[in-house]
């Protein structure tokens, strides 16, 4: 109960991350190429680290490597499955409807995936060390670009900035929500540590792979591989020092 609060508030640091991307879009207006791709290889380095020199070994110290791999195709097929229903066939009508249906899809989608992000923060923080709030970071990092996603095609769509704000709250709180249910799960079952945090892993990967790298390198390779450099050399220093 004592870890509570503090574990709880990192989670609501995480989620809220979202809405700062959307206040970032509707004041200045989307981001240039070059700072998007620096700010997406920023993200895509720190949570890749992430996953190779934390979550996956944390995983493996905590259960077996079959329950490491099952929890980490489970992360990965659940972000398919969240890909495919994103990807649902536009239906043809007016352009405000289409940037609506747009950033509706995007936000369920990216509440979907804050749930297991919750869960990850909650393994982090029962597992003994850093990982918790290097999680948290991760994932703050990761929703920024998201909650940008997001705003834009409200925005074109024709809503009113305190409504796109009011999504993007929503959507934060699916991340302390998931925390929640995570923290609650490993207590009533400490074995499932190392499921989540291969989900973790599983889910993490699968968003710098398909997501952010490919995205952030063809806007601008050279802008992003500095951002890879500077996160992955980030959680370096994090592992060595703390």
């Amino acid at each position: 109960m004592n870890i509570l609060i503090p574990v709880m508030l990192m989670a609501l640091f995480a989620g809220l991350s979202t809405c700062l991307g959307a206040m970032l879009v509707l004041i200045w207006g989307r981001l240039g190429r070059r700072s998007f791709s620096l700010f997406s290889g920023l993200a895509a380095g720190v949570m890749l680290a992430v996953v190779l020199l934390d979550l996956i070994p944390a995983a493996m110290r905590y259960g077996s490597a079959t329950q490491g791999l099952l929890g980490f195709m489970a992360g990965v097929l659940l972000m398919v499955a969240l890909d495919l229903f994103l990807n649902s066939e536009s239906t043809a009508g007016e352009l405000d409807y289409i940037y609506l249906k747009m950033g509706y899809l995007i936000a369920a989608g990216i509440a979907l995936h804050d749930l297991p992000e919750g869960l990850a923060i909650a393994a982090g923080f029962v597992e003994p060390g850093h990982l918790g709030p290097l999680l948290a970071l991760a994932i703050a990092l990761h929703n920024i670009p998201e909650g940008m996603a997001t705003a834009a095609p409200l925005a074109a769509g024709g809503l009113s900035p305190p409504v796109i704000l009011f999504i993007n709250g929503l959507v934060s709180l699916v991340t302390p929500l998931g925390c929640w249910l995570g923290l609650l799960l490993t207590r009533t079952s400490p074995a499932f540590l190392s499921s989540l945090l291969a989900l973790a892993a599983g889910a993490m990967a699968y968003i710098v792979k398909e997501k952010l790298l490919p995205e952030c390198l063809r806007l601008d390779r050279p802008a992003a591989s500095l951002g890879l450099c500077v996160g992955t050399v980030l959680v370096i220093l994090l592992n060595l020092f703390f």
